[in-house]
């Protein structure tokens, strides 16, 4: 069988630059493995995001079973309201309501289309599943209960448990419509209860293939006895190029890239403000002693109180050294990572700027609230770049910038030396992965 169709599922919101990273590389590794003759269609949480990337897609269609706190926060943006307010829950809690219609619905209506008829319930999506050759469930953070270093609450493991019923529903339906699904490379986990690693294991036995980007997946899916072969691997926007040019106007001879994050649902406003001092005191620290300016560059713009793009605001508010500031809202993943090939060093609370500062040979500070994070370190032998989130200060901070800085010639020989290693092994276990998916042939 020649792999013509390939439906991807569990896509995220592309808001987040590291998403629409993701897509684009899962999308040109396959064509590149493929062949030029295969088409793609998408299920997506963002149905208008996705378009505007404008990729040769043949279909871009919501997911069978919404999560609540997205609607959640369609209806916020459209409405203005915030994530705390009263209006907020109940749209919550609605959608929680509505989710199990749907799964209801679509119960139905996989049984209909699985015979040849049309579904009641959102048979587009259905169709496309069962047309294709393929179900690839892209390449991100698919299932898991919250982040590792980070505490859980109430609300949130309701949330994350919503998230791993849809994306298991979506394996579920593929594989039930006679289709070969394929996960992309992924974080796993953690898994903090017996329902999450129930969701887990339901719908990781029924992967065809498993790819994980780093070892503590790795030895999670172990952990959990997955039955799916699972390979390892690195994150596919290892092999995300830009060719865009970004242009600095600050003025200076040493440029660092700050990407912050808090996390606000997590932490209490005494928390933030916390996390924001940590920042300013470091960085100020970083200016006074090395002349560093500071480019931030917010990953994710969300709109809601303590975004990205409002801590770094914070963060330059709070520094002494303000004039060596420059904020700089990147409007497309490729502008993200030209800005951040002309850093001389990274500071990063999220994945892929990261991730673009490793695969760019640029020396990175890690500010992990992950293992996601965590494990990319460790399997470049960087673990001393790291400092945890929930350990963050100012003279912590500042001690990981002494250290990478001082340090940046050996981190870039290392990564220069594995920089080839890792795109050719990425492109090798997706084909490996594909490969072994029954009756598909590669080119």
């Amino acid at each position: 069988m020649e792999l013509s169709k390939v439906h991807i599922i569990h896509v995220g919101g592309m808001a987040n630059k590291g998403s629409q990273a993701l897509l684009k590389s899962d999308v040109s590794v396959i064509k590149d493995i493929v062949g030029g003759n295969v088409t793609f269609s998408v299920s997506t949480v963002d149905v208008d995001g996705v378009r505007q990337l404008n990729l040769p897609l043949d279909g871009v269609l919501p997911s069978l079973v919404d999560v609540p706190y997205e609607i959640a926060d369609s209806f916020a943006r459209k409405l203005e309201f915030e994530r705390k307010s009263l209006v907020y829950k109940v749209v919550v809690l609605a959608s929680f309501i509505l989710m199990f219609l749907q799964l209801v619905l679509s119960v139905y209506s996989v049984f209909l289309v699985k015979v040849g008829l049309k579904g009641l319930y959102r048979s587009q999506v259905l169709e496309r599943m069962k047309g294709c050759d393929l179900v690839v469930s892209y390449s991100d953070e698919n299932l898991k209960e919250g982040a590792s270093f980070l505490p859980a609450n109430v609300y949130w493991t309701l949330t994350w448990w919503s998230m791993l019923v849809s994306k298991t529903w979506d394996i579920l339906v593929a594989r039930y419509l006679g289709k070969s699904v394929v996960m992309f490379p992924n974080s796993l986990g953690p898994f903090r209860t017996t329902i999450g690693r129930i969701l887990a294991r339901l719908a990781l036995n029924r992967c065809n293939v498993i790819l994980v980007r780093e070892p503590v997946s790795y030895r999670l899916v172990k952990s959990l006895h997955i039955t799916s072969p699972t390979i390892l691997t690195f994150d596919t926007t290892w092999l995300f190029e830009s060719k865009t040019d970004a242009k600095l106007k600050h003025d200076s001879s040493l440029y660092v890239g700050v990407s912050p994050g808090v996390y606000s649902h997590v932490f209490s406003e005494d928390g933030v403000r916390k996390h924001v001092a940590a920042y300013a005191e470091a960085l100020d620290r970083g200016a006074e002693k090395f002349g560093f300016s500071f480019i931030f560059m917010p990953l994710y713009i969300s709109g809601f109180r303590y975004d990205d793009l409002e801590i770094a605001r914070m963060i330059v508010e709070r520094m002494k050294y303000k004039n060596h500031t420059a904020i700089v809202e990147a409007r497309s993943a490729e502008e993200f990572k030209s800005l951040v090939d002309k850093m001389d060093m990274m500071i990063s609370s999220k994945m892929h700027p990261a991730v673009w500062g490793l695969s760019g040979c640029v020396p990175t500070v890690c500010i992990a609230y992950d293992h996601k994070q965590t494990g990319l370190f460790e399997s470049l032998d960087l673990a001393e770049c790291v400092i945890p989130l929930c350990e963050l200060s100012g003279s912590g901070l500042f001690s990981r910038m002494y250290y990478v800085w001082n340090n940046r010639n050996g981190i870039r020989s290392i990564l220069k030396t594995r920089g080839f290693s890792i795109r050719r092994n990425i492109k090798q276990a997706i084909r490996s992965a594909l490969s072994q998916v029954n009756g598909v042939r590669l080119s």
